[in-house]
């Protein structure tokens, strides 16, 4: 009986101290990367009411942290420069230990599908040059990523799954590939590790990626709220706002990064103008939350496809407004892809030139690298002559436009009957200037460029960035 209630009380002590072990969340892994020379915040949970101690081998400094009423606990670690790998050792009494912990650039991906489209492409549609980088990825190349399990919520949780993986082969076929091929070229350029916070949806739209507060404190009347007071979660969530948020993004707040990536938009196409103002106050919440108030934001602009009308201006006005984005949003910019649409798909297989250029703002940007233009040419001003319409562009260098046609494609005229014709187009010398024409329009007042929900990219700047779509006048067609 005696050797009975021993046995019960030890397995009993067990539980307990089993329970009152610290716990992490689960995107605080083994494998994980840290943001270089900053204050990186790690947290989690104790249940034994006792003082967690966190302690890293590119120190040895122990940083002590006092859990709240609920038990959670936060505290900030000093970084040094890029490398590892180190170890975390984080302890209430019993031990976790956090291994090939590198430290680096961290930047946080977030979208819809086409961010979310993995480098082994989605089903019949393929990423371009997919099976290289797969069978190519090596463990030894500090590429890091951590995927965010999706699950939407009603309200804000804590907690989320997802682990950091090493750069396998296994781990590159299922990570968002435009947020790959951004981390390819980064680390490449930098020397040092890359890590990829990712989350994403499918068909999601900007604002489900929004707290609760910012919209109903922004946006009053624009959207109905009320579902979020119930129990049942809708089942369009990923048109339903707050709700990614709620599951995807809160649990993450306030991991450290170096900036964001955003690759969203095709799901709120005939909104534009509302886009503009959703895109802002996104930006401007992820910095707050994030407590990153210059933390730098590249999006892509959408890119041409069909969807049910391929004349339809819809997606025109969307990219506008993209564009817009850049002028009330500070230390962001613009992906452009005019040249990477495809018919018959709305996900483009090309999806290395997307993360390769992403790289490119960042590194010019962000980490001083010279010697190219990454900012798209853009529209500056036009001048109506003799019938033909001379558009002028912002090349932001000295070394003019590229063709790369002979004759350009996706320019269209229009009289003041605002009735748009297909235009004959050509760079005017070795300049930023573009001649436009048509027959059918003897007295030009308005161009448009590839506007329409399909068209083809055929200018670029000198380093293959394309101009985006763009037009002079301020119709609402």
């Amino acid at each position: 009986m005696k050797k009975t209630f021993s046995f019960i009380a030890l397995f009993l002590l067990g539980v307990i101290m089993a329970e009152a072990k610290v716990t992490l969340p689960s995107f605080f892994s083994d494998n994980m990367v840290l943001q270089q020379n900053t204050e990186a915040a790690i947290w989690g949970w104790t249940d034994s009411g006792k003082k967690v101690t966190i302690t890293t081998t590119w120190t040895g400094v122990k940083t002590v942290a006092t859990p709240d009423e609920s038990g959670k606990w936060f505290v900030r670690l000093q970084t040094p420069a890029a490398g590892g790998p180190y170890k975390i050792f984080i302890t209430d009494g019993e031990r976790i230990t956090l291994n090939n912990v590198l430290i680096g650039e961290v930047w946080f991906c977030s979208g819809q599908s086409n961010m979310e489209m993995p480098v082994k492409g989605f089903n019949a549609q393929p990423v371009k040059g997919s099976t290289d980088f797969i069978l190519g990825a090596k463990p030894s190349t500090p590429i890091r990523m951590c995927t965010i399990e999706k699950k939407p919520a009603l309200s804000p949780v804590q907690e989320s799954k997802g682990s950091w993986e090493e750069n396998t082969p296994e781990a590159v076929t299922g990570t968002s590939a435009a947020a790959y091929f951004f981390a390819v070229k980064l680390q490449e350029s930098l020397g040092v590790p890359v890590g990829l916070l990712i989350t994403d949806w499918g068909g999601s739209t900007i604002e489900t990626w929004m707290s609760r507060e910012v919209i109903s404190g922004k946006f009053p009347g624009e959207f109905d709220l009320g579902f979020l007071d119930g129990t049942e979660m809708p089942q369009m969530c990923m048109h339903t706002p707050c709700t990614l948020f709620n599951g995807q993004v809160a649990p993450l707040i306030p991991f450290t990064f170096k900036g964001m990536l955003w690759y969203q938009g095709e799901s709120n196409r005939g909104r534009a103008e509302q886009y503009v103002r959703l895109q802002k106050e996104y930006v401007a919440m992820m910095r707050d939350l994030f407590q990153n108030p210059d933390a730098p934001f590249y999006f892509v602009q959408i890119a041409p496809y069909p969807y049910d009308n391929p004349d339809s201006w819809v997606s025109g006005y969307l990219c506008e407004a993209q564009e817009k984005s850049l002028e009330v949003i500070p230390h962001s910019g613009m992906v452009t892809t005019l040249d990477i649409g495809e018919f018959g798909t709305i996900h483009p297989s090309k999806k290395q030139e997307i993360g390769y250029r992403l790289a490119y703002l960042a590194l010019v940007n962000d980490y001083g690298m010279k010697g190219i233009t990454a900012k798209a040419p853009t529209f500056e001003s036009v001048k109506f002559e003799n019938g033909n319409a001379v558009v002028t562009f912002n090349t932001y260098d000295n070394m003019g436009l590229s063709p790369a046609v002979i004759e350009l494609k996706g320019f269209e005229v229009a009289g003041s009957d605002k009735v748009f014709h297909p235009a004959t187009a050509r760079i005017l010398g070795w300049n930023n200037q573009v001649v436009v024409n048509c027959p059918e329009v003897t007295t030009p007042v308005a161009v448009r460029y590839c506007f329409r929900n399909w068209g083809e990219g055929t200018l670029f700047n000198n380093y293959g960035i394309p101009v985006g779509p763009f037009r002079t006048d301020n119709w609402n067609l």
